[in-house]
């Protein structure tokens, strides 16, 4: 008999990737292409979707051929994406009417405001479960249509649709302008501000609050769609599943459970904790996401803390401040001092997230005096994103009056197991390591692969987990509240310098 695989599409902040699965959720094979990032004016980030997709087109018939199989051996296709970056094209053309504004673009601060006085934050925050921040695709795409008349006119014809990235590539892949398929599923509609969590459907009140036609919109559709077959770059691929990346994230660590947690370190760093059929509305800062809806099941919602910065912050250490060359570096020069020195870095480059949502925030580095080396700074950098993880996992402990035992963790950052230990250090708590580290694509082809058949159910996956290693806390207890309450301080003063600079994006 022929061998069958699921392949997962996941296309990421920096970089695309296309991996092929085999049975027992090994990586058969993988093709990866990082695209550019742009940076017209501080505070705004923009990517290419022509590049985006460029890149897949290429990406999946190398990920194919490097596997050695027939695209007929590919069961099923999962696609998981970064969520709340805004594309808006042409129907009739296909081309993009304005680079994709990324999630981490921070130029509608200063629309906020006028939503505000347009639209109840108490009723935007009770339908879609966001609080009114930059980080989401509602003000992007309203600002998008206020900034250009004819993008606005083209909208009220019909001529222009919106999706984010997954819709993008949904719909190239599935024919373009030759019928390509404008759709979303129900976990990338919950980041865009503009569905409702409880009717999993467009808002009309949510929308006409962001001056968006509903005639732009995809169709949201459960995870496991249904979708078609591609047509582009390979035709005849089943879409079995389509998912943001951090519940595709939640859902390769196997956490199908009410109680159950991850963090996966990228770019930004987001925790999810899974809260079943029940829609938790955060008090402290926090965000209501739908973490999955397969087909003909309830609706299954999370809880999400969303860090802007963390792999960004060792990215800007090597590329702005050339503290190191490689990623890598960072913990073999953090590793020559045994503290930070007194020195905090408060990496607010797009605002602070959760809990904090204070757009006006800017980075800070504090607690310099001349015995700091680059030792110290480089120590900084990952303390940063282990005391921001320490603010999330806090804030979620008060919502959903869950103990937190122990945090999976994936993500690339992971292989530093310096970082590791100082998040099990500054949370107290057990930080676990699962074999396969990049559950975001693993998750999009679990997804993919329970649709079509390919894994009978849930329990199979379960026993795919593998722990691969797990740190616990080694902190004196007075050490950690101490360096707590400075890092806080930090955090306040980062928030203090952007009001007194009258900060807008």
């Amino acid at each position: 008999m022929t061998e069958r695989y699921i392949a997962a599409l996941d296309q990421g902040t920096t970089s695309t990737r296309c991996i092929v699965y085999d049975h027992h959720g090994r990586l058969v094979s993988v093709a990866q292409r990082e695209h550019r990032q742009y940076y017209p004016r501080p505070g705004w980030v923009e990517h290419d979707p022509a590049e985006i997709w460029d890149t897949v087109a290429r990406i999946i018939p190398q990920a194919l051929a490097d596997a050695e199989i027939d695209p007929r051996q590919i069961l099923a296709l999962g696609i998981t994406n970064q969520r709340e970056t805004t594309v808006v094209w042409n129907r009739h053309t296909g081309e993009p009417a304005h680079r994709a504004i990324v999630w981490q673009d921070t130029r509608t601060a200063g629309l906020l405001p006028r939503i505000a006085a347009e639209l109840d934050e108490e009723t935007l925050h009770a339908r879609s479960g966001l609080p009114l921040a930059t980080y989401f695709s509602g003000p992007k795409l309203r600002w998008l249509l206020d900034s250009d008349p004819e993008l606005k006119a083209g909208a009220e014809r019909g001529d222009l649709l919106f999706g984010t990235i997954d819709s993008w590539l949904l719909w190239n892949l599935t024919g373009g302008v030759d019928g390509g398929v404008h759709a979303t599923d129900v976990t990338n509609a919950s980041r865009t501000m503009l569905m409702d969590l409880e009717t999993l459907d467009w808002d009309d009140e949510l929308l006409a609050g962001m001056h968006v036609p509903r005639r732009m919109m995809p169709e949201i559709r459960p995870n496991t769609g249904p979708f078609p077959r591609t047509v582009n770059p390979i035709a005849g691929i089943p879409i079995a599943a389509v998912i943001g990346d951090q519940q595709a994230s939640l859902f390769g660590q196997t956490a199908f459970e009410p109680g159950e947690a991850k963090c996966t370190f990228g770019t930004g760093s987001f925790v999810l904790l899974n809260t079943g059929s029940e829609i938790v509305q955060s008090r402290r800062g926090l965000i209501t996401t739908v973490a999955r809806k397969f087909d003909r099941e309830p609706a299954v919602y999370a809880l999400e803390g969303s860090v802007a910065v963390a792999g960004a912050l060792v990215a800007w250490s090597r590329d702005n401040l050339g503290l190191i060359k490689t990623p890598a570096e960072i913990e073999t020069l953090a590793r020559t001092v045994d503290d930070n020195g007194g020195c905090y870095i408060v990496p607010a480059f797009s605002g602070l997230y959760s809990p904090y949502w204070a757009t006006e925030a800017q980075g800070t580095v504090v607690g310099l005096t001349s015995y700091i080396t680059k030792g110290h700074l480089a120590r900084a950098v990952l303390e940063a994103t282990a005391w921001q993880i320490r603010d999330v996992i806090d804030a979620m402990k008060t919502d959903s009056d869950i103990t937190v035992h122990s945090l999976h963790v994936d993500g690339g950052m992971t292989a530093d197991n310096l970082l590791m230990q100082l998040v099990a250090d500054i949370l107290d708590t057990p930080v676990v390591r699962p074999m396969m580290a990049e559950t975001v694509a693993l998750g999009a082809a679990y997804a993919a692969g329970l649709a079509a058949g390919y894994w009978s159910d849930r329990e199979v996956l379960r026993a795919n987990w593998q722990r691969a290693a797990e740190w616990h806390p080694d902190m004196d207890p007075a050490r950690r509240q101490t360096e707590l309450d400075d890092w806080h301080r930090a955090v306040q003063l980062a928030i203090t310098w952007g009001r007194g600079r009258g900060h807008t994006a």
